[in-house]
């Protein structure tokens, strides 16, 4: 019988592409996610009944259990941005991310890869990566064999990334950022994946390894960047931090008195504090080359799917070939 692989966070942005991958390698891929309805688009990526999203709660061990058990390798995905009701950052980063690792050791389980974030520290004044610290560290106290991956700000076709602020470019002449000289170094997300799977695989060596791509560049740079892809000239408006903090604190009390029905979906406070701090990878860190693998180039992929945010679309190119005809 094929080996089996538990993919916790399998449907969201990194996961759904390791999905695949895995199911391509021939495993049999159970995707835990809280849910299974909105992740049934896995479904095709194998054979039928190769691929199956099924029903998880990380808060509770009975439920980690039930998706670990059997499983010859287990990978967690599971990560949030913004903490709402009960799936703050410490119950999900840290002991979401310690019970996975704990009930996977108990389980048998031969290889863990866990999804972490450059930053991550347990002594980091924003919770995000105090909590991606503070589950690296319950991971490895469990699982002393695992894999730890720390990506950079990650691209893809299905990004909140680009594709969020691409999709602002849109509504009028100016493009507000905060942080627009904090460098970062975007990372394809299918490298991500590649190096999740060489994990699984025992391809890789257990340890840390900070997934950075070829370019690194500053907030205003890359949005430069997307603004060349989608053909549109946007003035890049720094934020001030004190001004992101008030206009966070605003949205975040927003959230907090309709106790999260009206979701911070702008910046929250945490987000600020991260976007005050570089995004790169470390001098001397491991990263994709240490597993074999090239980084993507964003200009290899960006185009593939911020097309559609250019004024004329898909035609942009058509455009462009008529207006060179009429002017020969």
């Amino acid at each position: 019988m094929s080996k089996l692989v538990t993919i916790f966070g399998g449907s969201g942005l990194v996961g759904r592409y390791i999905a695949r991958r895995m199911a391509k390698e021939g495993w049999r891929v159970r995707v835990a996610v809280r849910r299974p309805n909105e992740a049934l688009f896995v479904k095709p990526y194998g054979v039928p009944g190769q691929v199956e999203p099924l029903a998880c709660n990380i808060r509770d061990d009975a439920s980690v259990r039930a998706m670990i058990q059997s499983a010859d390798a287990v990978v967690n995905c599971v990560g949030i941005l913004n903490a709402v009701g009960r799936n703050s950052f410490d119950a999900v980063h840290a002991e979401g991310a310690g019970r996975i690792a704990r009930i996977a050791a108990a389980e048998g389980v031969q290889t863990l890869v866990h999804l972490s974030a450059i930053g991550a520290d347990p002594a980091s004044d924003s919770d995000y990566a105090r909590t991606k610290g503070e589950g690296e560290t319950a991971v490895l106290a469990a699982f002393p064999g695992a894999v730890i991956l720390r990506p950079s700000i990650i691209f893809g076709t299905e990004d909140q990334f680009f594709n969020r602020f691409a999709a602002m470019a849109r509504l009028g002449p100016i493009l507000p950022v905060v942080g627009a000289n904090t460098r970062f170094q975007p990372v394809f997300v299918d490298d991500v994946a590649q190096a999740a799977v060489k994990g699984v695989l025992g391809q890789a060596a257990p340890g840390i390894y900070e997934l950075g791509g070829p370019e690194v560049d500053t907030f205003r740079g890359l949005m430069h960047r997307m603004l060349a892809v989608i053909e549109r000239r946007r003035a890049v408006v720094n934020v001030p931090f004190f001004l992101a903090r008030i206009m966070a604190f605003g949205f975040d009390m927003v959230q907090a008195l309709t106790l999260g029905l009206i979701e911070n979906r702008v910046i929250t406070r945490d987000q600020v504090k991260n976007l005050a701090r570089d995004n790169v990878v470390s001098p001397g860190a491991k990263g994709l080359t240490d597993m074999g693998i090239t980084p993507t180039a964003m200009e290899a992929v960006l185009p593939e799917y911020l097309w559609r945010f250019r004024p004329s679309g898909q035609f942009a190119a058509i455009k462009r070939s008529a207006r060179n005809l009429r002017k020969a």
